[in-house]
C-alpha cells in the first residue's frame, strides 16, 4: 500500500507530501493543484507499466499505431517546475521507499532523463542509480560498490551486471535482471512496480455508460465504457449481485430488484433496470448520478480490483442527502479488499460524513495569494480542526474558505518565525 508521495518541484509543487490512505480525498479550489496530484501519480503508472520517460510524459504507441496511452497531462516543458532544472517524486510503499529524478539532457536535445534513482528499505539500500552529466550511470546494488552499467550501444566489456541501462527509462524496469540482486531484493523491486502498474484513474462520463457494450468487454472503461458486459459479468455470482442490488435501491427512490441485458441486432448488450413493479427502464433514462454510483459499484464489486483507484469528483451528479451511502461504500470496500480510493472533490456535503480514518487522509490543496506554487497539508493538522469539524462540520469549514485561511495565517506565521 502506498502511504505518501512527496513532489518536488513537479509542477506548481517546491516540496510538498500528500498523506495516502485507503481512502485519500482531496480538496482545494479550481486551479490550485489538485489535478497535477493525479499528475504524479499517473506518472508513477507508467513507470508500472515499462514506459520510457518519453511515453510516460508525452505518448505511447501500440505496434498497430494506436494511442496506448496519452500522457501526463500539459505540455511537456510544465512537468518541471518554472526556474528548475530537474523534479523528484518520492513515494513510500509500506517500509520501502522509491525516489527517481528526472531532468533534460541537454546533449540529446532537451530529452528528459533520470538522473538518479533509489529504492531503499529504512536501514539497507536495494539499488541505487546516479547519472552524471556527460558520463555513464553508475549503479549501486545494495551497500556494495558502483558497478558501470553497459550502456546502450556501448562495448561488451562495460557490461559487468548484465543488465542494459537506458537513461530514458526508469531503472525500476531494468533493475531486476542485474544478475547481483538478491531474490529477496527483487522481490521488493516487483513489489513496487506492481503498486504503480496496478492503478486505475476514472473520469465517468454518462455518455458513454449508456452505449451498449460486445460481450466479453469486462473492464470498465476509464469513461464508464462497458458498462452493461461489466454489469453482467458481476451479477453471475449472486452475492455480488445482491449487494449490487442493495446499493443501487438505497441511493434511488427505484424498487431495482434485478437487471436485463438485451442483444441488439449488432450483438451488443444494453443495461435494463427491473423494478418490483414490473418497470423496465434503460440505461439512457437513467440519471447521470445513479449511473456515475452504479459504475463505482461496479469498479470497487469487481472480481479482481486493482490496487489503487484515482477518481476525480466522484460525487459528482449525486445528491447531497445520498453522499453518505458514497462514503460508506467506498470505507467498507477499501477496508475488505485491501485497495485504495483517491478522489478529488469540491462538494462541501461529501466532508461531512466522512470517518475519523478518511478525516485523517483528507487533505487541502491551496495556492497562496501571490504565490505560484502550491501546497499541501492534511486537514486535520491545521488549528483546531478537529474540534470545529465537531461543532460546524467539515463542510462549513470548506464552503465557508475556512480551510484556505487557515492555511495562510499558518504559513505566513511559520515565515514569520523563520525570519
Amino acid at each position: 500500500m502506498i502511504t505518501s508521495v512527496r513532489l518536488i518541484n513537479f509542477k506548481n509543487f517546491a516540496d510538498e507530501t500528500l498523506r495516502v490512505g485507503p481512502f485519500t480525498v482531496i480538496v482545494g479550489a479550481n486551479a490550485s493543484g489538485k489535478s497535477n496530484i493525479r499528475d504524479a501519480f499517473r506518472f508513477l503508472h507508467g513507470i508500472g507499466r515499462g514506459y520510457t520517460l518519453a511515453e510516460i510524459i508525452g505518448e505511447k504507441y501500440g505496434a498497430g499505431g494506436q494511442v496506448e496511452w496519452a500522457g501526463v497531462r500539459g505540455a511537456m516543458n510544465e512537468i518541471i517546475r518554472f526556474g528548475q532544472s530537474a523534479f523528484s517524486l518520492q513515494v513510500k510503499v509500506a517500509d520501502l521507499t522509491y525516489t527517481i529524478d528526472v531532468g533534460r539532457d541537454e546533449n540529446n536535445n532537451g530529452a528528459f532523463q533520470v538522473t538518479a534513482e533509489s529504492l531503499k528499505l529504512p536501514a539497507t539500500s536495494i539499488y541505487s542509480t546516479r547519472t552524471d552529466p556527460g558520463a555513464p550511470p553508475l549503479l549501486r546494488l545494495g551497500e556494495g560498490q558502483p558497478l558501470l552499467y553497459k550502456v546502450k550501444g556501448a562495448s561488451k566489456r562495460r557490461n559487468r551486471n548484465g543488465v542494459e541501462l537506458r537513461t530514458d527509462k526508469p531503472g525500476l524496469n531494468q533493475i531486476s535482471g542485474a544478475k547481483a540482486l538478491s531474490d529477496e531484493h527483487s522481490s521488493f523491486v516487483q513489489n513496487v512496480t506492481r503498486s504503480f502498474s496496478s492503478m486505475r484513474f476514472l473520469d465517468l462520463v454518462p455518455s458513454r455508460m449508456r452505449d451498449p457494450a460486445f460481450p466479453g468487454q469486462i473492464v470498465l472503461g476509464d469513461s464508464g465504457e462497458h458498462l452493461p458486459t461489466v454489469l453482467r459479468a458481476i451479477c453471475e455470482d449472486s452475492q455480488r449481485k445482491e449487494t449490487l442490488v442493495e446499493w443501487i435501491r438505497e441511493l434511488t427512490p427505484m424498487d431495482v430488484w434485478d437487471f436485463e441485458f438485451p442483444t441488439d441486432p449488432s450483438g451488443r448488450l444494453h443495461l435494463i433496470f427491473l423494478e418490483a413493479n414490473g418497470s423496465r427502464v434503460s440505461a439512457y433514462a437513467a440519471s447521470d448520478g445513479t449511473l456515475r454510483f452504479l459504475a463505482v459499484l461496479a469498479t470497487l464489486l469487481a472480481p479482481n480490483p486493482e490496487g489503487l483507484y484515482f477518481f476525480e469528483e466522484i460525487d459528482n451528479g449525486i445528491h447531497p442527502a445520498r453522499q453518505w451511502l458514497l462514503l460508506e461504500l467506498i470505507e467498507k470496500q477499501t477496508a475488505k479488499q485491501g485497495i485504495q480510493v483517491i478522489t478529488t472533490t469540491h462538494s462541501p456535503d461529501l466532508l461531512t460524513v466522512v470517518n475519523d480514518e478518511t478525516f485523517k487522509n483528507t487533505s487541502v490543496v491551496c495556492r497562496l495569494e501571490d504565490a505560484d506554487d502550491a501546497i499541501i497539508r492534511p486537514v486535520a493538522e491545521l488549528p483546531r480542526a478537529g474540534e470545529l469539524r465537531k461543532s460546524q462540520g467539515l463542510s462549513n469549514l470548506l464552503s465557508g474558505g475556512w480551510m484556505e485561511d487557515a492555511l495562510a495565517f499558518t504559513e505566513r506565521y511559520d515565515e514569520e518565525v523563520e525570519n
